[in-house]
């Protein structure tokens, strides 16, 4: 057993980050640019926020904050490209690695909760991808269609199928070659159950009253529109875009999509589906987040008890 000797050197020993995530609209922006202005980069942890061109959607830090406080893993994909949460995962410590040298603390943060759990905790142990069974999957997929797809995976994996969006499928047929290749759900393949020993992570969960979240959400959806969403989408489809495009599938985006199928709809029932979205969402993430209890969780507003948190892990801001 390790004495608390050995735990502190530990601690001061291996490189630090600072993992900061919450609900969409909790208040991650204005928390970073007030504590992490100095001395820190951030590496995004947002799967919308990868893609070029979806930038009000997914609430993309302004230029201003990107030139204040550097930004990584923002812009590196075009919205018809895949990224997995195992990319992710390597990009990350690729960054992390490059902050560390240039004297700085990474600052991992952003809502999409799987990127995060598999970063600090590793991904589970699933077997390897079999190329024939991956295109005998997609195959299959493409010539039944999206809601054959999702519930196939509903019932193999009623508890994978809870989690992923049924217009996800990337991580929908993703899950059915796992199924297909070991006989076993996704769900059954576990992570680790604590976070990696070979970086001192510092992790705080953003939290809000329930009817405060969903009041900011409304507001922040709104705000969307005003700052040229619908323009942003027009742009989007002038390009080409279509659902079967991996950035489509991000809130914000996907609700035009099924206006589309269902029939021409108006702007304002747009906006209205995507709150709708966007809340159902955020009680997800909130649901993720409070599995990982690793994480010490605060109030966004309550800046000094992170700065205190943060000082019992060795960290100055």
């Amino acid at each position: 057993m390790r004495s608390s000797t050995q735990r502190i050197l530990e601690t001061t020993t291996r490189n630090k980050a600072v993992v900061l995530t919450g609900p969409t609209a909790v208040g991650k922006t204005a928390l970073t640019e007030s504590l992490f202005s100095n001395g820190f980069e951030i590496i995004n942890a947002d799967s919308v926020q990868i893609y070029r061109g979806l930038d009000i959607g997914s609430a993309k830090p302004s230029e201003d904050l990107q030139r204040r406080i550097p930004h990584h893993l923002i812009d590196i994909k075009d919205p018809w490209e895949d990224y997995s949460s195992g990319e992710f995962v390597s990009d990350a410590l690729s960054a992390m690695e490059k902050i560390w040298e240039n004297g700085n603390i990474p600052l991992i943060t952003g809502g999409t909760m799987y990127y995060i759990k598999h970063l600090i905790y590793g991904p589970p142990e699933t077997p390897s991808a079999d190329p024939a069974i991956r295109a005998a999957v997609l195959e299959e997929c493409s010539k039944k269609g999206r809601d054959w797809a999702y519930g196939y995976l509903e019932s193999i994996d009623p508890v994978s199928a809870a989690r992923i969006n049924r217009n996800d499928m990337y991580r929908i047929t993703r899950a059915i070659e796992v199924y297909r290749t070991s006989s076993r759900p996704l769900s059954s393949f576990a992570p680790c159950s604590s976070p990696r020993e070979d970086i001192d992570f510092a992790l705080i969960g953003l939290m809000r009253d329930r009817s405060e979240l969903q009041s900011r959400i409304e507001l922040r959806v709104h705000q969307m529109f005003d700052e040229g969403l619908y323009d942003e989408v027009r742009l989007l489809f002038s390009k080409g875009a279509d659902r079967s495009w991996p950035g489509m599938e991000g809130i914000g985006y996907r609700e035009f999509f099924d206006a589309l199928e269902s029939g021409e709809m108006p702007l304002s029932a747009i906006c209205s589906e995507i709150v709708r979205t966007t809340r159902h969402y955020a009680k997800r993430q909130i649901t993720f987040l409070s599995s990982m209890k690793d994480f010490s969780v605060f109030s966004p507003d309550d800046e000094d008890g992170v700065r205190t948190f943060l000082s019992s892990h060795g960290i100055c801001c």
